[in-house]
């Protein structure tokens, strides 16, 4: 893609978001998105993944990759106390203002934000056991955002009981949330909870109910399927008890894939789809499924999660999306090595010390005792990776940004 047709993209996807303002907030025309002052919003950005729903393979990890089991290795290496001034540190520094400001500066006009329900709980999360922090971090951003002109998606990325069955749910390895009256229950009251507190913000953009329900490796994945409707159609009715303003996107089932699952379209009026895809071909053939969906509906369609492919590949599906009113959220905005918009160092012996005793067998006390290095290199390179993550240490992804139609921020 060359510098002109960036520059231009970019531009048009950033201006009118300021008007975001009296109340009015972005409604659903058609298969379109308009915003408030009348002009067509075409969603483009990217996903502020691992801040408040930790994934292991963005610290470097591979076996332990949920944030339960982050935690867990956390307090074996450090201790509770050290875990807990990480997890804070961690929350104070991956996300801050100048990481909003550099996503504005990209010509960016959308952010999505992961994360899990037990930041409105008083469960424990993330160094936390009570007084979880979930609105302060949330009002922070929406404040970032509303500084600088981006709408902001709220996605529940781990819900109650789990609704994936994988690590990226922070379960413990099966959808519950599905067979689970009691995590239903808590699901719709998390999501009113959070409806009440932003039904009057306009830089929210929409709730996204859940992410990639039902993972494909369960004998009664079907059966499950015919659940996510139901469970969508409760939670919606909980959050219009308090909020009628915002659009509500809906995920389809096995990875936000499979929209067989979805039989009635006309239960609300402010509702829309969500879908993802990572790999494959990038032409319209590769999603003629989900156009098709969406022109069944007549309702809008959203990629909101895409990317860890070549620059070439993303620039080539990005095309396509845009070629077809697709809009994207690209995952990630930040994490170690590369393969997103900034990418952090990893400090210098965090391989041999952390990414080592992460991945060492730790199923007995004795195994633990084994692998535990010296706890005070241990609690070093965990304050160099909160420095490392801080927005002025990251390294842009000049190649990777462009093939995202944007313009690379200049870091001084």
């Amino acid at each position: 893609m060359n510098k002109p047709v960036i520059i231009i993209l970019a531009l048009l996807l950033h201006i009118g978001v300021s008007a975001t303002t009296n109340g009015r907030y972005v409604a659903i025309d058609g298969v379109n998105l308009v915003q408030p002052d009348g002009k067509k919003l075409y969603i483009v950005g990217t996903n502020l993944g691992n801040w408040l729903n930790p994934e292991g393979y963005m610290f470097g990890f591979k076996n332990t990759n949920s944030e339960w089991m982050i935690d867990d290795m956390a307090r074996q290496i450090v201790g509770p106390d050290a875990a807990d001034e990480f997890w804070r540190a961690f929350k104070d520094n991956y996300v801050t203002r100048k990481d909003i400001e550099l996503i504005a500066s990209t010509g960016a006009n959308t952010i999505r934000l992961p994360f899990n329900y037990k930041l409105f709980t008083d469960e424990d999360y993330m160094g936390l056991t009570a007084n979880q922090d979930g609105f302060q971090r949330v009002d922070s951003l929406v404040c970032w955002c509303r500084d600088n002109h981006l709408y902001l998606i709220l996605d529940m990325h781990d819900a109650p009981g789990g609704q994936t069955g994988d690590n990226i749910d922070d379960s413990y390895g099966y959808p519950w949330l599905f067979e689970s009256e009691a995590s239903q229950q808590k699901f719709c009251d998390v999501w009113r909870k959070i409806a009440d507190r932003y039904k009057d913000e306009p830089v929210i953009m929409g709730y996204e109910l859940l992410n990639e329900p039902i993972a494909p490796y369960f004998d009664n994945m079907k059966e499950m399927n015919t659940m996510l409707e139901p469970v969508y159609k409760r939670a919606v009715k909980a959050i219009r008890e308090v909020d009628n303003n915002h659009v509500i996107l809906l995920g389809g089932a096995q990875w936000n894939g499979n929209f067989d699952v979805f039989s009635d379209w006309k239960f609300d009026n402010k509702i829309m789809y969500t879908c993802h895809r990572y790999d494959g071909g990038t032409d319209r053939k590769a999603i003629e499924n989900i156009i098709a969906f969406r022109d069944k509906t007549g309702l809008p369609m959203y990629m909101g999660e895409t990317g860890h492919n070549t620059d070439q590949w993303q620039a080539d599906f990005c095309k396509t999306l845009r070629d077809n009113n697709i809009g994207y959220t690209f995952w990630p905005y930040k994490k170690v090595d590369n393969s997103c918009f900034m990418a952090g160092r990893r400090p210098a012996e965090w391989d041999s010390t952390v990414v080592k005793f992460a991945e060492s067998p730790r199923s007995t006390f004795k195994e633990i005792r084994k692998a535990r290095p010296d706890q005070r290199k241990a609690i070093k390179m965990l304050k160099e990776y909160v420095d490392n993550i801080k927005c002025e240490n990251c390294m842009p992804q000049t190649e990777y940004i462009k093939s995202l139609g944007l313009i690379p921020p200049k870091i001084k």
